[in-house]
């Protein structure tokens, strides 16, 4: 009779339908969590006291995006906007202690993979971007273009003058900022994609 009840407690009820793919992460440390539900008809939000529904039909666009920082290298973010002009940020970590931002690439990258596999099947029209913004993009890329021509003017200027103390100096300068930038410009150029090939190097 102990066995059937047992039984009995851990089979669920029928009409209780199993809950949507979700995720959640902390923008901030003493912020808040973000807590987002991938559902039947729609992406379930709540930040703080603020929650609602967005019926995938009624999203608008989905951005995608390169956002290192200087505790973490590997941080990726999607602005998803709504029709209305509303916006929620979804980032692939989140702040656990005072010096620590943890990844949470698998389940960030399960997320938005299923995020967009939900908007094709309710066929609503999504503008689908991968990248900065275009104006801010090119203006950034100017300047860095400037930047490596008066690196490079400063490099022929050393060799001449035969500073080697200087030479390496302005080669290994050269070296880390192209390590670092050099990532998050080319993961960042604005382009188009589809929703059956995601711009892979902005998925952890």
């Amino acid at each position: 009779m102990q066995e059937i009840e047992r039984r009995i407690a851990i089979v669920p009820p029928p009409e209780i339908s199993s809950p949507g793919l979700g995720y959640a992460y902390r923008a901030s440390l003493m912020g808040s969590a973000h807590r987002f539900t991938l559902d039947d008809d729609g992406i379930s939000w709540q930040v703080g006291r603020r929650s609602g529904t967005w019926r995938y039909a009624d999203i608008a666009t989905v951005q995608m995006s390169y956002r290192p920082m200087s505790m973490q290298s590997r941080r990726f973010r999607a602005d998803i906007k709504h029709r209305d002009g509303g916006r929620i940020v979804v980032m692939s970590t989140t702040w656990q202690t005072l010096a620590l931002m943890a990844a949470q690439d698998d389940s960030y990258r399960a997320f938005i993979v299923d995020l967009h596999r939900r908007l094709a099947e309710h066929g609503g029209r999504v503008s689908l971007v991968a990248g900065l913004n275009p104006v801010l993009y090119f203006a950034g890329a100017g300047a860095l273009a400037l930047l490596a021509a008066a690196m490079a003017a400063l490099l022929v200027r050393a060799l001449v003058t035969g500073e080697w103390a200087g030479v390496l100096f302005i080669a290994g300068l050269s070296a880390l900022f192209g390590w670092q930038i050099g990532g998050f410009v080319r993961r960042n150029r604005p382009r188009a994609y589809a929703f059956d090939a995601l711009p892979q190097d902005l998925l952890p």
